[in-house]
């Protein structure tokens, strides 16, 4: 059983890791699980290797109670990118995304209409790249039928409202990239449609873990058009080809990686033990953190300041010519941050301590005294 105190405990890297939001470096519960797994699949014995097979069925399950759904409609995916473009091309009729998107969004959704013709991709430039209600609602026509969204934006680091959204969008589909925000802060799922996530960021379980779920209105709208052989029900489909299963495992294509899986699981079940709320309590601090010191050394910020809308990314937003002497104060004083498109994320996560935020204010006080005004 995982308390708060070894959760803490457990990120244990070196100070001065601020990029949470572009990889989670692997926890000691999940390095030890790797391990294990990895001698138990090399015993040869059946026992083990159905042992760490049965991983995927446990995180399907831990999954669902993050998510506060049933296991059924969670399916196992090698990425987030892979479970969105399974609903996607899935899709018919109008799908309105923001242009400002992460690319597994705006990319899956320009190959699909261009692949199939079954969708119109209608392109949202919302002010800000904040994919609000209001922006949402002005942009709906009649032929919309999905609209999909971050929840937590990988620039900006707003986090959407699904539940406004929902209320917004009535019965249309509403499809949430949730990678940037699942593990970290909770959210009303239930106003979505389907929620794709990887467990290579805020849940440190490496890459190669991803997964999607898939509501009830999902599964009996959507075709699940790149459905393979694991994607039926039953036993290996043999001399025959039978239809997609009617349960969320539909859309998947083969077998999962069990050893990915138990990472996830590991990683699950410290979430699931300590509990999604007191992370997010804490992280929503720690992003406020970051903002104190960037308010210290004037310093714009991006990310909305109410502790609902923002998660753990905090996106600084310096003058054209402060942003390289800006990344660059901060790799001298050894922090880790993503600089992209002159905006510098600063992404901290639960554990990140007194010694890594100190780091932090230091390179800004560098950065601003040699600032030119």
């Amino acid at each position: 059983m995982t308390d708060w105190e070894s959760f803490l405990a457990s990120f244990d890297g070196e100070p001065g890791y601020l990029d949470w939001a572009a990889f989670g470096p692997l926890s000691p519960n999940v390095r030890a699980e790797v391990h294990a797994d990895a001698e138990l699949l090399g015993s040869g014995r059946r026992s083990s290797i159905d042992l760490v097979a049965d991983h995927a069925r446990e995180v399907r399950d831990l999954l669902a109670q993050l998510l506060r759904t049933d296991a059924e409609q969670v399916v196992l995916q090698p990425s987030t990118t892979y479970g969105l473009m399974q609903a996607i091309y899935g899709l018919s009729g109008g799908l309105l995304v923001s242009r400002a998107e992460f690319p597994s969004l705006t990319v899956s959704a320009s190959r699909a209409e261009a692949a199939l013709g079954a969708i119109q991709v209608q392109w949202l430039e919302p002010e800000g790249g904040f994919v609000t209600p209001e922006a949402v609602r002005d942009a709906l026509t009649d032929e919309t039928s999905a609209v999909a969204v971050s929840f937590v934006d990988f620039r900006t680091g707003y986090r959407a409202d699904l539940s406004a959204l929902r209320d917004v969008i009535g019965d249309r589909l509403l499809i949430v990239d949730a990678v940037q925000g699942l593990g970290a802060v909770d959210a009303d799922w239930a106003a979505a449609d389907v929620v794709c996530g990887n467990g290579y960021k805020w849940l440190r379980a490496g890459r190669g873990t991803g997964f999607a779920w898939f509501s009830a209105r999902a599964l009996e709208r959507l075709t699940p058009v790149l459905s393979g052989f694991a994607g039926t029900e039953g036993d290996l489909p043999l001399d025959a080809v039978p239809q997609p299963a009617a349960s969320a495992q539909a859309f998947s294509v083969a077998g999962p990686d069990h050893l990915a899986f138990a990472r996830l699981a590991t990683a699950v079940r410290d979430i699931v033990e300590v509990g999604i709320e007191a992370i997010e309590r804490e992280l929503v601090a720690r992003s406020g953190d970051v903002m104190y010191f960037a308010d210290r050394y004037e310093i714009p910020v991006v990310t909305p300041r109410e502790p609902e809308r923002r998660a753990g990314i905090v996106a600084l937003a310096p003058a054209p010519q402060d942003a390289a002497p800006l990344a660059a104060s901060l790799a001298n004083h050894g922090l880790t941050v993503t600089v992209r498109s002159d905006l510098v994320r600063v992404a901290p996560h639960v554990g990140t301590g007194a010694d890594t935020l100190r780091l932090f204010g230091d390179a800004l006080a560098a950065f601003s005294s040699a600032r030119v005004w």
